[in-house]
C-alpha cells in the first residue's frame, strides 16, 4: 500500500464552515432538545410546549421582518419601540372591537417602517443611525400616548388572540407559522424576493442594472414595522395589559440574534427564513432550559452573547472566502 493511500485527507476548513452555517442551527436545536428532555422528563409535556410557543411567537414575527432587512445589508433597531407604540394605541380603539383596533396598530407599524426605510433609501442615512433615532423617538411617543402606567386590557377579541388556541396550538403560533411561510414564499418565489437579495448582495450593481433599489429598501422596513406591530398586539393580548414602558424591551436584540444564529449573514445578500425559525426556537430553548434550572439571567445573557459571536464569526469567515 502506497504512502499516498495512507495519507489522511486534509481538513477542509471552508467546507466545515459552510456546513456549520447551513446546518449548524438545526443540529444544535436537536441536541439542545435532547438535553432539555434528559434534564427534565416533563419538558415535552403539552403545557410546557404551549408556554414555549407563547413566548417564542412574538420574537419569531419580529425576526422574520428583521431577516428581510438584514438581507438588504440593513438593520432595524426600532422594532421594540414599534411594539410599544402598537401596545399604546391598541386600548384606545379596542372599544370599537379588535377589527378596528388591529388595522390602526398595523398602520402605525407600517408608518414607522416607512420612515426608517425612507431615511435609509432616500437620504442614505446609515440603517443603524436611522432606526436608532426611531427607536428612541417612537418609544417616547408610545409612552406619551399611553401615560406612565400600564393599562389593563379586557376586550375579548384581543385576549383570545393572545391566549386562545386551535387544536391545542396557540393562535399566536399559528400566526407566526403563517408569517414564516409567507416570508419564505416572498423570498423564494417572487420577483421582489430576488430583488431584495440582489440589493443586499451589491446595492450599487443592483441600481445600475435598473432594479428599484429605493422601493425595495422602503418595503422591507415597512414589512418589518408591520410584523413588529402585530407582535405588539399579541403581547398585549397575552399579558392582558398595555405597558409601552416595558413591552418590547430588547426585542430588537432577540430578533437579530435569531436571524444571525439562523445563518443569515449581516453582510446581506441572503435570507434564510427556515434558519431564522430554527434560530428563534434555539434561543428560546436555551432561555427556557437555563431558567427552569434556576440559572441567573446574567449567565443566560453571557451564553447568548457567546453564541452570537460564534454565529457571526462563522458567517464572516465564509463571506471572506
Amino acid at each position: 500500500m502506497s504512502a499516498e493511500t495512507l495519507q489522511t485527507p486534509a481538513f477542509d476548513r471552508d467546507r466545515a464552515l459552510r456546513l456549520l452555517q447551513e446546518y449548524g442551527v438545526y443540529a444544535a436545536l436537536i441536541v439542545l432538545a435532547i438535553v432539555a428532555v434528559g434534564l427534565d422528563s416533563h419538558f415535552l409535556s403539552a403545557d410546557n410546549l404551549r408556554v414555549q410557543l407563547f413566548q417564542v411567537s412574538p420574537t419569531l414575527l419580529v425576526a422574520l421582518g428583521m431577516a428581510l432587512v438584514i438581507g438588504t445589508e440593513g438593520i432595524d433597531l426600532s422594532v421594540g419601540a414599534v411594539i410599544a407604540l402598537s401596545a399604546s394605541v391598541l386600548p384606545l380603539y379596542l372599544g370599537y372591537g379588535l377589527p378596528a383596533a388591529l388595522p390602526v396598530a398595523l398602520l402605525l407599524g407600517a408608518a414607522s417602517g416607512a420612515a426608517g426605510g425612507a431615511m435609509v433609501a432616500l437620504t442614505r442615512v446609515q440603517p443603524i443611525v436611522a432606526t436608532l433615532s426611531l427607536m428612541i423617538g417612537v418609544r417616547g411617543l408610545a409612552e406619551i400616548v399611553n401615560g406612565n402606567s400600564a393599562k389593563p386590557v379586557s376586550q375579548a377579541g384581543a385576549l383570545d388572540l393572545g391566549t386562545g388556541a386551535l387544536a391545542g396550538v396557540p393562535y399566536m403560533a399559528w400566526i407566526a407559522a403563517a408569517a414564516a411561510v409567507l416570508t419564505a414564499l416572498l423570498v423564494r418565489r417572487t420577483t421582489f424576493g430576488r430583488q431584495l437579495v440582489a440589493v443586499g448582495d451589491n446595492r450599487t450593481a443592483a441600481g445600475l442594472s435598473g432594479l428599484p433599489v429605493r422601493r425595495v429598501l422602503i418595503t422591507v422596513y415597512v414589512i418589518s414595522g408591520v410584523l413588529a406591530a402585530l407582535a405588539g398586539v399579541l403581547i398585549v393580548g397575552h399579558g392582558a395589559e398595555a405597558d409601552p414602558a416595558n413591552q418590547g424591551i430588547n426585542m430588537e436584540l432577540n430578533a437579530i440574534t435569531a436571524v444571525v444564529v439562523g445563518g443569515t449573514p449581516l453582510s446581506g445578500g441572503r435570507v434564510r427564513v427556515l434558519g431564522t425559525v430554527a434560530g428563534a426556537l434555539f434561543m428560546q430553548l436555551i432561555t427556557a432550559v437555563l431558567t427552569q434550572h434556576n440559572v441567573p439571567n446574567s449567565y443566560t445573557q453571557i451564553v447568548e452573547a457567546v453564541i452570537i459571536c460564534f454565529a457571526v464569526y462563522a458567517s464572516q469567515e465564509r463571506g471572506t472566502r
